[in-house]
């Protein structure tokens, strides 16, 4: 949920589903500073257990999708939204770019139904996949009892997932990179970021609230710094830098800045100038939510130079993309029907995915990326609710990890 949420009102399937406000303030108010989030001394182990590599022909496509979030009563729509997009697109990997679930869970089995919802989609076509979290991910937290290292351990249980245990000593859950070889098996032809940007702001620090601020949490500098080390580690392991992606739930700050190619001032002729300064294409429906501090990460990967861009989610109805100074910032939209979008009947006309095109070929190997949407597929755009039982989860089909 970002400001918008606050701002349009919680519909009445989520306002039913999370139990009224109490989950959600019970969810706020466990908040605390972690106690490493001020430190930068990280072991950078980076992912040798490479299972991802480019086709014969050099080319590798990603699908992200992002805010799927539900519980085990997915829309059904969401489900026949993520299968026709890896039916059209035949993508190599896929990223659930965080709140991937929400309240409503009350077991563990519920927790496991919700999970398997929008595991299926790849598990059926034996598409590698791998989540991120986002600030909703812990919404069933507090009565399934399961938190974000549970449900890290029934991610990784599916046969194509891709997921990692958390890295250690660094804030957050599932943090990790992935590297992508070449089509000769020979060499690390790219590499992809998978960080946990956090959930919410802590209540206080040095005694100090953040009431005024953006109450959305930040990465931490342990998270920069083992970013930094890490991508430091594979140049020198690989003779060169290995180009990247990165991508986290809650947006930088260098995307709130971006689109109006400032800090202060924040007109329609500002942004006119940072569409031409910045090539944003896209929709931008709602404000920028990142936490209220600014990670430092940006500066970082404009200091190692090997990432080519950053995609978020979290506010929803946003889908614009520009290249700020040499690093793409962009969102994927939202690809969940079940929860908020656009104002009335637009609702769901901005439910969709992003597809990311690499070329081994080329010099930066990113090719291009776009977006696709529902109303590409003719799927039902009516703004309604659309949820369907779910399915028996079949134990029998985890995995045995044998995946090349």
């Amino acid at each position: 949920m970002s400001n918008y949420d606050l701002q349009m009102g919680l519909d009445r399937r989520r306002f039913i589903k999370i139990g009224g406000l109490s989950t959600l303030a019970l969810t706020l108010g466990s908040a605390g500073i972690p106690a490493n989030m001020f430190t930068g001394n990280v072991h950078a182990a980076a992912n040798e257990d490479i299972k991802l590599q480019f086709k014969p022909d050099g080319k590798f496509k990603i699908v992200q999708f992002n805010d799927t979030q539900d519980d085990e009563n997915i829309d059904r729509r969401t489900i026949e939204l993520m299968e026709k997009v890896l039916d059209t697109e035949k993508p190599d990997f896929v990223v659930l770019n965080g709140d991937n679930i929400t309240g409503g869970c009350d077991t563990p089995l519920e927790m496991k139904q919700a999970i398997n919802n929008v595991a299926q989609p790849m598990e059926q076509r034996g598409i590698k996949w791998a989540i991120t979290y986002g600030n909703h991910d812990e919404d069933s937290t507090p009565k399934s009892g399961l938190n974000e290292e549970d449900m890290l351990e029934i991610y990784m249980s599916y046969k194509y997932n891709l997921n990692k245990p958390s890295v250690k000593a660094i804030t957050g859950t599932g943090n990790m990179n992935l590297l992508i070889k070449n089509s000769k098996g020979t060499d690390a032809a790219f590499n992809l970021w998978l960080l946990d940007s956090g959930r919410y702001a802590p209540n206080t620090i040095a005694g100090q609230d953040f009431e005024g601020y953006p109450t959305w949490d930040w990465l931490r500098f342990n998270q920069v710094s083992w970013y930094n080390e890490t991508s430091k580690n594979l140049e020198k392991q690989w003779g060169h830098k290995v180009p990247s992606l990165v991508f986290i739930h809650i947006p930088l700050w260098e995307h709130r800045y971006m689109w109006f190619a400032s800090v202060d001032s924040r007109t329609d002729e500002n942004h006119a100038n940072a569409v031409n300064k910045h090539n944003i294409v896209g929709e931008r429906n709602e404000e920028e939510c990142p936490g209220p501090i600014n990670s430092g990460m940006f500066s970082a990967m404009l200091e190692r130079g090997d990432v080519k861009g950053v995609f978020c989610g979290h506010d929803h109805v946003n889908t614009y993309m520009g290249n700020y100074y040499g690093i793409l910032l962009g969102y994927a939209g939202n690809t969940g029907f079940g929860t908020y979008g656009l104002p009335g009947a637009d609702r769901n006309r901005l439910r969709g995915a992003r597809v990311f095109n690499l070329d081994e070929n080329t010099a930066d190997v990113l090719v291009e990326t776009h977006m696709v949407f529902a109303k590409d597929y003719g799927i039902d755009l009516t703004a309604n609710d659309q949820s369907i039982s779910p399915d028996p989860i079949d134990e029998s089909k985890k995995k045995e990890k044998v995946v090349k």
